[in-house]
């Protein structure tokens, strides 16, 4: 029974699997009927859509080639008429060229006639030249005969008086000329100077540096010399100056060539004898101290320089650098005061000149900044500021108006000469500056002495404390005219030979006399 069961079932199943396949066959087969009917529409609508866009394509072909030519045609026509527009120009060019042709034509032979008359001209010209040569051969002879002097001998006397006439005449046209200009240009400098003189109100006698040290007794050089002598040399080895004790009552000198030195040290004792412990290791310290302590105060007088002055923009190096100026003299005269001075003058006169009064004030400040740093640097002191204002970023003009303010180079704008100005102006007004003695008159005979060696003066002076030379010279061998000359030799001479502050004037003076007796 069980298996009756199981054939049945298979039975079933194969008639099942059967159908199954038979089916499957044919949906298959319908499948790829429906494909390949698919396919054939989608190609027939792919060749009509090809069809449509080959007709457009032909058209648009048909319409661009129609352009072009249209295009073609009209380029053709502008290129037709440009043609015959040039022909036309071309065919009137050629005609005035023809027109021109013909003028030159007629201009050539009109120069051809011109130059046979040149030539006719130019032979008459040579034979006048032949007889004037021979005639002047002939005079030339006669006069050699007159004369008894050759050609050489009269061409050198004739020169010679030619040359004495000239120099005449050029003396003469010298003292119109300078007598012009002076009478112009001395009351024009004479206004602006005087009116910078007495708008600017300075002390007569300025500050100098003061290297003495004033103690409150005897007892103190003791110690300051100290035990076998070991306070006086720690002093001077740590500030590089000399302490001179002698019997001056109460009164230490300090000698060092460097006026920051001497600063330093002046400081330095003065601390010591208030504090009164003076010892080696002490005395280093307080020095020390000083030392930053003073350049702390250079740079503030530096600063205080400018504001005064009204300078600013200056780089801080040559603020501290100025700042040293107040412990530096010359001839007594504080030079830091004598820089405010010189910038006050030139900022005075460049205003009445109409020039840069703020580069004026500059230039005159630093004028001399170069004094500063003299002792450690060779050389003139102009020159050095030239050098420290040209490395710390100074204009080119202000660079040689510190350079030219002692003629060390050329001046050349008025500039430099305004600082010249006032720089005699501050060094020379009364009172503002000592010399020794010995120098003095040693420049007073220099003075003499350049003026003596030229030929025809008979004497020299020196007076108003070197400020004027007075020259007598010989009326017979020296005229009138001469005399300029002569003063003009002896100012350059002076300016080239002598060191001098201010200006000295040179007065020649010539007189004849006539010496009779009534018996």
């Amino acid at each position: 029974m069980q298996f009756m069961t199981i054939f049945s079932l298979l039975i079933v199943a194969l008639l099942g699997g059967s159908v199954g396949y038979i089916l499957n066959r044919h949906l298959a087969s319908k499948r790829k009927e429906d494909a390949n009917d698919l396919a054939n529409r989608i190609v027939e609508e792919a060749r009509k859509e090809a069809q449509a866009q080959k007709k457009e394509i032909l058209l648009q072909a048909q319409n661009d080639l129609y352009n072009q030519k249209r295009a073609l045609e009209n380029d053709f026509r502008e290129q037709e008429r440009d043609l015959k527009n040039r022909e036309k120009r071309l065919q009137e060019q050629g005609e005035r060229l023809e027109e021109r042709i013909e003028k030159t034509t007629e201009k050539e032979q009109e120069l051809i006639a011109v130059e046979k008359d040149l030539t006719r001209r130019e032979r008459q010209i040579d034979e006048l030249e032949e007889r004037l040569t021979a005639s002047i051969e002939e005079q030339k002879n006669r006069l050699q005969e007159i004369s008894g002097l050759t050609a050489e001998e009269a061409r050198e006397r004739l020169l010679s008086e030619i040359e004495a006439r000239t120099r005449h005449e050029a003396a003469k046209m010298m003292r119109v000329i300078e007598t012009e200009a002076r009478e112009t240009a001395d009351r024009k400098a004479r206004d602006i100077i005087a009116g910078a003189i007495q708008r600017y109100a300075g002390d007569y006698v300025s500050d100098h540096t003061v290297t003495a040290v004033t103690l409150p007794s005897e007892d103190m050089k003791g110690r300051i010399i100290g035990r076998e002598g070991r306070n006086i040399r720690a002093l001077e080895a740590a500030t590089g100056v000399d302490l001179i004790i002698d019997d001056t009552p109460e009164t230490v000198i300090l000698s060092a060539f460097s006026p920051m030195r001497r600063q330093v040290a002046k400081m330095a004792l003065e601390r010591l004898i208030q504090d009164g412990r003076i010892h080696p290791a002490r005395i280093e310290d307080v020095v020390q101290k000083c030392q930053q302590e003073l350049e702390v105060q250079v740079r503030e007088i530096g600063e205080q320089a400018t504001f005064d002055a009204g300078v600013h923009g200056i780089h801080p190096e040559l603020i501290r650098i100025l700042g040293q100026l107040r412990y530096r003299t010359s001839y007594t005269q504080n030079v830091l005061q004598h820089s405010l001075e010189v910038s006050a003058l030139c900022g005075m006169m460049a205003a009445e000149l109409g020039m840069d009064v703020k580069k004026a004030k500059r230039a005159g400040l630093l004028h001399d900044i170069g004094k500063a740093v003299d002792h450690e640097i060779e050389g003139p002191h102009a020159l050095i500021g030239m050098d420290l204002a040209k490395k710390y970023n100074e204009t080119k003009d202000i660079q040689h108006a510190i350079g030219a303010h002692h003629e060390d180079i050329h001046p050349e704008t008025a500039l430099d000469v305004l600082v010249q100005a006032a720089d005699s102006l501050s060094g020379a007004r009364p009172g503002a500056r000592k010399e020794l003695l010995e120098n003095y008159v040693k420049r007073l005979e220099e003075l003499e002495n350049i003026a003596t060696e030229f030929d025809g003066v008979a004497k020299a002076y020196a007076i108003q404390a070197g400020r004027e030379i007075r020259v007598m010279v010989n009326s017979e061998n020296v005229d009138d005219d001469a005399t300029y000359m002569l003063c003009r030799n002896i100012t350059e001479k002076i300016e080239n030979n002598l060191t001098y502050p201010g200006q000295i004037r040179v007065t020649v003076i010539r007189e004849r006399r006539a010496v009779g007796y009534a018996k």
